[in-house]
């Protein structure tokens, strides 16, 4: 009996590989469990979760296209948003020009046929983070950058409540730090150029619309000592003063209040909610940028917002639609010159002369250089073809092609008296200081108004 044991044990050793042998070699095919018949989910459903699949192992186009066959297919599916919001995301996704736009098209359609979805908010928020995405170096293009402000501000504004609002002030002050960045580098090219009228012309809309940019205090003392330059110290006194109270802990406070004091000017009291403001952006961690970094700094494409503020509403008023250039654009003249304060006296122009406190001869393109005793003069060169700016004086060169139209009385096309001499050449009447007026106002009168309201110019300068 025991001789028998280990045959039976060999046999049925060869039974059980042989079985597993025949499975191995005999394998059932997998069951399509989309055409088996136990199967019952709805095929819209499949559809979106084979897309789906798709899109989350890289196969994005594969997976766009399975979902825009959903959407052909079955128009009442309620995996229609998602379908719809799915493919502007692998859009986004995949990245490119080319594929941002698309998917910044893709869910603004989103939020016009799906209002109401809590994830129109969603996509709201893409769209301002495709274009902060995209956004260069504030000295660039700012297309992208404009667009991003508008888009968080649109955010901000239809969904203040939204779990994502914090994250959307944050990237929207960002933004704004960009923005002001810009224009604050050119104001301060003019600035240490000596051309405080172009200086101050992108600086005060600079601390007007962007309070909460690193440099406002800065911005601000620079517009004080412009016009404290230009003999305008009320005017100067105002920027120190708001120094004094929206940004008392500023490097520039001690400095603003003396100059107040040497004004006669009150001292006004720091804000308690500037105080604490200030408190809490010099309390708040930020990266301290390296030495390298500050090598490699110019090979990244994407701006530095480490300095931008990290706390404090950004503004949400959309920008207007009058540019600075249209404010300060001068008009069909050769030169600019404006006497700022008192120093009225010798600050004329006259063409192609010497006499006066400054002169433009010669040709259109010169500028007007200030002297005698005409210490507040603000100087700038303009190109022919603009409009003049409201309380400001200019002349032309009687020898220059590009002389101001008159008509058969001798009265020039744009308001200014002038005289036909043998030659035909006409003249400009002498520049308008604070304490003149041109003696052909009343007859030119209606002239400038039309002009004016025509191009929609805002005189925001003292000058």
């Amino acid at each position: 009996m025991r001789r028998f044991v280990p045959v039976f044990l060999c046999a049925l050793t060869l039974v059980t590989a042989s079985q597993c042998t025949a499975q191995i070699f005999h394998k059932k095919k997998p069951v399509d469990k989309s055409t088996d018949t136990s199967n019952t989910v709805e095929p819209d459903k499949q559809l979106y979760d084979k897309a789906m699949n798709d899109i989350k192992h890289g196969r994005h186009e594969v997976g766009r296209l399975g979902l825009q066959t959903l959407i052909n297919t079955y128009p009442d599916s309620e995996y229609l948003a998602k379908a719809k919001l799915a493919i502007a995301d692998s859009y986004f996704k995949e990245g490119g020009s080319s594929n941002i736009t698309l998917a910044i098209n893709g869910y603004k359609d989103f939020i016009v046929f799906f209002p109401f979805l809590p994830e129109a908010a969603y996509a709201q928020m893409q769209v301002a983070m495709a274009n902060y995405n995209e956004m260069p170096k504030a000295d660039r293009d700012t297309s992208h950058t404009k667009a991003a402000e508008e888009e968080f501000q649109t955010f901000l504004l239809k969904y203040p409540k939204d779990p994502l609002a914090p994250q959307a002030e944050q990237r929207l002050r960002e933004v704004q730090e960009v923005l002001a960045e810009g224009q604050f580098r050119v104001a301060y090219y003019y600035y240490l150029k000596g051309d405080r009228r172009a200086a101050a012309g992108r600086l005060v809309p600079l601390v007007n619309r962007y309070p909460l940019y690193s440099k406002s205090d800065s911005a601000l003392w620079m517009l004080g000592d412009i016009f404290e330059k230009s003999e305008r110290k009320d005017l100067a006194g105002s920027y120190y003063a708001q120094i004094v109270k929206n940004y008392p802990l500023s490097t520039h406070d001690a400095a603003a209040k003396q100059k107040l004091k040497d004004f006669g000017m009150p001292v006004p009291q720091p804000d308690p909610k500037a105080l604490s403001w200030m408190t809490a952006e010099q309390n708040t961690p930020r990266p301290k940028e390296t030495v390298v970094h500050k090598g490699f700094g110019m090979l990244h494409n994407s701006p530095d917002v480490h300095s931008a503020a990290a706390h404090g509403m950004p503004n949400l008023e959309p920008e207007s639609d009058e540019s600075v250039g249209d404010i300060l654009k001068g008009g069909n003249r050769s030169s600019l010159a404006m006497a700022g304060g008192g120093g009225g006296t010798g600050g004329g122009t006259s063409a192609g002369g010497s006499t006066g406190g400054a002169s433009s001869g010669g040709n259109t393109g010169d500028s007007a250089s200030a002297g005698g005793s005409n210490s507040g003069a603000v100087v700038e060169t303009v190109k022919p073809g603009d409009p003049a700016p409201a309380g400001s004086t200019a002349t032309e060169d009687a020898s220059s092609g590009d002389a101001a139209a008159s008509d058969p009385n001798g009265t020039a096309t744009d308001g200014s008296a002038a005289s036909s001499g043998q030659d035909g050449a006409t003249t400009s009447d002498a520049a308008k200081t604070d304490n003149t007026q041109p003696a052909t106002a009343s007859s030119s009168q209606s002239t400038k108004e039309s002009s004016s309201k025509k191009k929609g110019l805002k005189k925001i300068l003292p000058w």
